[in-house]
């Protein structure tokens, strides 16, 4: 069928008609200067604080340096086939990283992307990685428990959802250990966990994620990854990302646990990043504004009013000390910023004594409104009783003739201290942690030897599981320790404990 040149017209005026053309604006610069991760781009007039960059090669970076005739940008890879003379384009879109029910028992780096090699994350929902915290007229306070599963927190310095615990200590105490138990104690009881790593060897991430597997915690956690190979852009914007992860959940009107492992280590990266830029350079060569740092990122951790749904963010940041050194410029801005604190002592935990949390330091500043209240009634004088133990623990051994009334105390002081042991990833339910410190604190293990404790302790959670479940249930659910609920658990114990001493 051949066409004559009126029907081309006319076919050609009517696909030209039906072409939309929208203009569209892109600022483009020019690389001047280059190194380290960092590049300086001129030109780039119109680009925003936190606006993703894009440099040949399909390389990524962010503007964070706005100054009068250049932009610095920190790149989201070491930048080896950048070179100075290159294009780079603004994208006109802040940082953001995927969000949703899809990352869950995933494995990402700070940008988003699988790192798990269990393929792509289908999530069409992106969010930005800063976000404005909310104000206090939408914020509620804190009163619903979050059970970490160690018997020495959830008794002595309880954590509520939406409070920002900060974990401290020298390292290899036993920091994380305490945020991975918390994670795996948040089986069934409808918390979303994240799990930021930053700046740690991959190694030790893998082992992390593989313990998780193992208890069947990555059904609900989601891992963030800024090992110490990657660039220092990445370390420093791992956090929010994980924080813009777990916001979602928040705002969903769900609860959210988010782990940050460690702060110390995000500090040193966005120092890095910093004197990089040629920022001034403060205390200990940090750039001024890293208190801001911490306190935009946790701040975000909340329990919204129930006109925005109700949902709660937890942040349980850690930090590492130096010699227990919890004066230093990086432990006080974050101590300030945070409703507690638990700290872990090296003399503890050389001594056997782990976790490793020392009561007397450590503090909740929710308190007892985070705890439920038989477990409050219970727990009530167990930081005194510690305290006056060690106390008379250090008189006890230069003294050698002790009354009576002493000797009971530091007897009763033994046994909780050896109550209070627990070894990892062995979260117990708070229902079995009542009743094993009821049962210290009535003097039931008064008789029982000290090297059976432990015994004595496992075989009481295998006697509760087996003849005692509504017990259990109701210890959680009262609203008091009646006189009847306390009768009950007097019998159980007598009733178990004639069994074990036979």
């Amino acid at each position: 069928m051949q066409m004559n040149a009126q029907e081309i017209t006319e076919l050609l005026e009517k696909q030209l008609k039906d072409l939309h053309f929208k203009p569209e604006k892109v600022g483009i610069g020019t690389i001047v200067s280059l190194g380290d991760g960092v590049a300086q781009v001129s030109g780039l007039e119109d680009v925003k604080m936190g606006e993703m960059v894009e440099f040949p090669g399909g390389i990524y970076g962010m503007a964070i340096n706005l100054s009068h005739d250049t932009v610095g940008c920190i790149l989201f890879d070491q930048g080896g086939t950048l070179k100075e003379g290159d294009t780079a384009k603004s994208t006109g879109r802040v940082m953001e990283v995927p969000v949703g029910p899809e990352l869950t028992g995933r494995v990402v780096n700070a940008l988003g992307q699988p790192i798990d090699g269990k393929g792509a994350i289908n999530t069409k929902k992106f969010a930005p990685i800063e976000h404005k915290a909310e104000g206090v007229i939408h914020r509620k306070s804190v009163g619903v428990p979050l059970q970490t599963g160690i018997k020495a927190i959830d008794a002595m310095i309880p954590i509520g959802r939406g409070q920002r615990e900060l974990i401290i200590g020298d390292r290899q105490l036993g920091k994380t250990a305490i945020a991975i138990d918390t994670i795996i104690n948040q089986k069934g009881l409808g918390v979303q966990c994240f799990y930021v790593a930053i700046g740690q060897k991959q190694s030790t991430v893998a082992g992390i994620v593989k313990k998780l597997e193992e208890y069947g915690a990555m059904e609900y956690t989601t891992v963030v990854v800024g090992t110490s190979s990657d660039a220092a852009a990445l370390n420093f914007i791992a956090p929010y990302a994980g924080c813009a992860m777990a916001e979602d959940v928040m705002y969903a009107g769900k609860d959210a646990l988010i782990i940050y492992d460690d702060l110390t280590k995000h500090a040193w990266a966005y120092r890095e990043v910093s004197l990089l830029l040629r920022r001034p350079p403060g205390r200990e060569a940090y750039p001024g504004d890293v208190f801001y740092l911490h306190s935009r990122l946790l701040e975000r951790a909340s329990r919204l009013s129930d006109d925005i749904g109700g949902g709660s963010m937890t942040a349980l940041p850690i930090i590492e000390t130096q010699a227990n050194d919890v004066s230093a410029y990086i432990p006080t801005n974050v101590i300030s910023i945070t409703d507690g604190q638990l700290f872990l002592e090296s003399s503890m935990f050389y001594s056997g004594k782990r976790p490793a949390v020392n009561p007397g330091i450590s503090v909740s500043r929710v308190g007892g409104s985070a705890q439920i209240p038989v477990m409050k009634k219970v727990a009530g004088n167990l930081r005194l009783s510690l305290a006056q133990f060690r106390e008379l623990e250090s008189f006890a051994q230069i003294g050698s003739d002790l009354d009576p009334q002493t000797k009971a105390a530091i007897h009763r002081g033994q046994r909780v201290v050896e109550v209070l042991k627990q070894p990892q990833y062995r979260p117990i339910p708070v229902a079995k942690q009542i009743v094993i410190i009821y049962a210290v604190n009535a003097g039931v293990l008064d008789s029982i030897e000290l090297s059976q404790v432990a015994d004595f302790e496992s075989k009481l959670y295998n006697f509760l599981d087996a003849k005692y479940k509504d017990l259990q249930e109701s210890l959680v659910t009262s609203k008091k320790l009646t006189p009847e609920l306390e009768e009950q658990l007097k019998k159980v114990l007598a009733e178990f404990k004639d069994g074990f001493s036979k």
